[in-house]
């Protein structure tokens, strides 16, 4: 794969490990995730078990091209929720190419092992299969496995946006802007943590135009047909969690809880909103915002959910940093800056609330219906690794106020334990060091 397809996502969250952390040995990825207990080790991306690979970039530029990677992950979540059939080519190399935390999993028999993107705000597994025109070198070789089989043409490729029939086999193509994803429905075993799943359906995919497909495939967690939560529901009851390990954990890896007994008992839940455009997507009711003690002032439309346009709250694991409407940034914003004092404010690519100097720093704290969310430093603060220079990580949504989507993100969700709780129509958060 040339180094020119790697976004800068990687190339800032390896920069941010390299000055914090000191590698484990390369034979720690093959140790396998925890026999019985049905949980499996969260990869950072620029984990040493990640498939990628580094390039050198100064901590400024990383901050500043990431950011303009991620508006494209907004753009593509904009997208979603107004029912557009196009995203933007930027995001499709994204989402294709930059998976933030990756997740082992073994498909076929014997067993083939795979580090695949987990996102929560898609629904089907894509897996790379051999012969693939487009893709990397870690391919699914689909005959070596005696329990692979394609899918029919039938009530299953029916549940699959642009689905047709070849040769009685369940074909499909995916847009993302200027690049599309041809694949076979298909169906294999898959084994998460040490638990064998019969005859999961997933995305072979058979030929990539533009961007390349993640190394080694995609996981989703939403919850339309096709989903992780939907083909497990006997044995997992729709229920998961995961920690996500900040950028500077010492460890590389969180943790993936995936059914209902493993999960904490103590946690504060609050109820999940459905949006019938996009059922999959995991909203929420964010009903306040506040930095320090002080409960912000931002008006109603900024958070209220709203199926129609798509406007309100969402849970996402792909986006790296918290996106608010215009007015609830703003208040946000000036706030933080008034606690601040007299210190020199200055920006930085997109971020515009950054200081120079040595600062002491207010707490952030979201306020959902029957639950908060109080963010440590590293939650909300970008530092430099080689200057004095601290950026406020949250930044403003796409859209006017009755529009917007909010974005609860990955770097703010990070040392948290993060339950979804379908069946009970709930997403619970509590802090935890995940190792």
């Amino acid at each position: 794969m040339k180094l020119l397809h790697f976004t800068p996502l990687f190339f800032f969250l390896l920069l941010q490990l390299l000055a914090f952390t000191r590698a484990r040995p390369d034979h720690s990825c093959s140790i396998p995730d925890n026999k019985g207990s049905s949980t499996l080790k969260v990869f950072h991306v620029s984990s040493p078990c990640s498939p990628f690979k580094p390039k050198k970039m100064s901590w400024e530029e990383s901050v500043i091209q990431m950011f303009i990677e991620d508006k494209a992950r907004l753009q593509y979540l904009s997208s979603l929720v107004a029912r557009k059939s196009i995203a933007p080519v930027a995001w499709a190399r994204q989402l294709i190419q930059s998976p933030t935390y990756i997740v082992r999993v073994n498909v076929g028999t014997p067993a083939q092992t795979f580090l695949m993107a987990l996102d929560t705000s898609n629904d089907a597994a894509l897996l790379p299969c051999n012969g693939c025109v487009g893709c990397g070198t870690s391919l699914f070789s689909s005959e070596k496995s005696t329990s692979f089989k394609a899918v029919s043409c039938g009530s299953q490729c029916q549940q699959v946006a642009n689905s047709g029939c070849a040769q009685n086999s369940c074909t499909f193509n995916q847009t993302y802007g200027g690049s599309t994803i041809a694949a076979t429905l298909s169906q294999d075993t898959v084994a998460l943590a040490q638990d064998p799943v019969p005859g999961y359906v997933f995305g072979c995919i058979q030929k990539t135009t533009g961007a390349s497909v993640p190394p080694q495939g995609l996981l989703g967690l939403g919850r339309g047909p096709l989903s992780l939560l939907s083909q497990t529901q006997s044995l997992y009851r729709s229920t998961f969690s995961y920690c996500l390990p900040s950028f500077r954990s010492s460890n590389f890896s969180g943790s993936m809880k995936l059914g209902p007994v493993a999960q904490p008992k103590k946690i504060h839940y609050t109820p999940l909103l459905q949006n019938p455009k996009r059922p999959s997507l995991y909203y929420v009711n964010l009903i306040g915002i506040k930095v320090g003690s002080k409960t912000l002032s931002i008006p109603p439309a900024a958070l209220a959910f709203n199926a129609n346009t798509g406007a309100g709250t969402v849970i996402d694991s792909g986006t790296v940093y918290t996106r608010l409407a215009l007015p609830a940034y703003t208040a946000l914003r000036d706030e933080f800056r008034h606690r601040m004092g007299k210190a020199n404010v200055t920006s930085l690519g997109g971020f515009d609330t950054c200081y120079s100097v040595p600062i002491t720093i207010p707490s952030i704290t979201f306020l959902f219906q029957d639950m908060q969310l109080t963010l440590d430093q590293d939650n909300f603060l970008l530092r430099s690794t080689s200057t004095s220079i601290s950026c406020l990580a949250i930044a403003a949504a796409l859209g006017d106020a009755g529009s917007a989507l909010n974005i609860i993100a990955n770097m703010q969700q990070q040392n948290h334990r993060v339950v979804y709780d379908i069946p009970n129509n709930r997403i619970g958060i509590s802090r935890e060091t995940c190792t």
